[in-house]
This record gives structure tokens, C-alpha cells and sequence, in this order.
């Protein structure tokens, strides 16, 4: 399966989760909980030791929410990737956003052998519509430096 086709997969899911959102409420995780849920999609909040961030519920874990979803944004280290991956495999989600920074090859090629699609290398606000200018911009030089999905 092609990247664009993955990225437009994972975007047609109208059910997500975003592990990685930060406790201050400041984090990368907590623009793209904000971001997606602006846009309509329903987004739950994962943290493992928070039951609330900002107002919003929060699950200990991708096993433990409350509704299915459709995919789950990753925003946390490599090495807690690599965890959260094992953890949404078990759970039968099959579609993973690993946000720039946050992928590692393990994390990667353990999506690969379990059947979870699987992006990666890509920021997700590049490709939510309207995107913002900065994410525009950051799509426009990716475009002109080869970089984006085909």
C-alpha cells in the first residue's frame, strides 16, 4: 500500500486516539488532540497516569477506551512507541500514526508483521484539511523537496 494511500486511510477514520498527550497541557500530542477534534473527529486522550487533561477523559491505555477507534496517533519517545505499538496490536486497532520523532524501525517493522498500517516520517497537521499556513507551508517545501507520500 502506497503512503498517500495509508495517510488517506488513516484520515478517513472519524474514531481516534492520541497517545502522547501532555499533562501541562502544552505538549505536540495535546495540538494534535486539539487540531483533529476541530475538524470534527471524536479523539480520546490516552495518558497513562492522568484521568483528565484540559477537561477532557483521559484512558490509562489504548486497551482500555472507551469506544473503539479506527487508528491511534503516537506522539511519545521512540522507546515508548515500541511499547504502545505491542499494546494497540493486541487491541486489534489496525492503523498507527507515528509522528515524526516518535517512530523507531522496531516500532515500525512490529506494525509491519502484525498487520497494523501503518505512517510514519510524516507530521499528521500537514494533512488535515483546512490545514493551517505554517502546516501548509511545511506540505508546499515537502512537496518541492520529493518529500511527501506519493
Amino acid at each position: 500500500m502506497s503512503t498517500q494511500t495509508l495517510v488517506t486511510d488513516f484520515l478517513a477514520q472519524r474514531k481516534l486516539a492520541v497517545v502522547g498527550i501532555s499533562r501541562n497541557g502544552k505538549g505536540f500530542g495535546n495540538v494534535i488532540y486539539k487540531e483533529l477534534r476541530a475538524r470534527g473527529y471524536q479523539v480520546f486522550a490516552v495518558h497513562p497516569q492522568a484521568s483528565e487533561i484540559n477537561g477532557s477523559a483521559c484512558s490509562p491505555s489504548v486497551r482500555q477506551l472507551p469506544e473503539p477507534v479506527g487508528g491511534v496517533v503516537i506522539v511519545v519517545p521512540p522507546r515508548e512507541t515500541e511499547k504502545v505499538v505491542q499494546e494497540v496490536a493486541q487491541a486489534g486497532i489496525p492503523r498507527i500514526w507515528m509522528q515524526q520523532g516518535s517512530e523507531s524501525s522496531a516500532a515500525i517493522r512490529h506494525c509491519e508483521d502484525n498487520g497494523v498500517r501503518v505512517v510514519h516520517g510524516h507530521c499528521i497537521l500537514m494533512f488535515l484539511e483546512p490545514a493551517a499556513f505554517l502546516h501548509r507551508f511545511h506540505r508546499w517545501l515537502w512537496g518541492v523537496l520529493g518529500k511527501l507520500p506519493r
